[in-house]
């Protein structure tokens, strides 16, 4: 796994219903920002301004990051990708909807499986860049 956040950050040890795990994939480290750029606008997360980067490993780079979905969001402006990105959701119901709902405004979304639980609910997307839009901004 690549590039993953700090464990010792403060979300990552928050217990709460509006904590969604994200992990990106299939995608390259700039489309891999583009989306956390997005998220990082709207919730607060454990992984700070930092942009995703590739390491030396031959593996499949994954990323990963913890949003809080406390509220939802407005309308996002589009954002242009140069491939497609798969995000995998795990958090809790209205959490993981209100994250689906920003990704949703911001870029192309399709639901490619769910599985709910009692508490919890996994989702994943396949995301591309949105029909109309703007590149995103390098460092974001």
């Amino acid at each position: 796994m690549n590039d993953t956040p700090d464990p010792a950050a403060p979300i990552a040890q928050t217990d709460s219903p509006d904590l969604v795990q994200v992990v990106l994939g299939e995608c390259s480290a700039a489309d891999a920002d583009a989306v956390f750029g997005v998220l990082r606008a709207h919730f607060p997360s454990d992984r700070g301004d930092e942009a995703p980067h590739r390491t030396e490993q031959a593996q499949p780079a994954v990323w990963t990051g913890g949003f809080l979905a406390s509220a939802s969001t407005g309308p996002v402006r589009g954002v242009l990708l140069a491939g497609s990105v798969t995000a995998d959701l795990q958090g809790g119901p209205v959490a993981v909807e209100r994250l689906r709902e920003t990704l949703e405004s911001a870029f192309v979304v399709s639901t490619t499986g769910t599985e709910s639980g009692d508490q919890e609910v996994q989702m994943q997307l396949r995301l591309t860049g949105a029909e109309h839009g703007e590149p995103p901004l390098p460092g974001h």
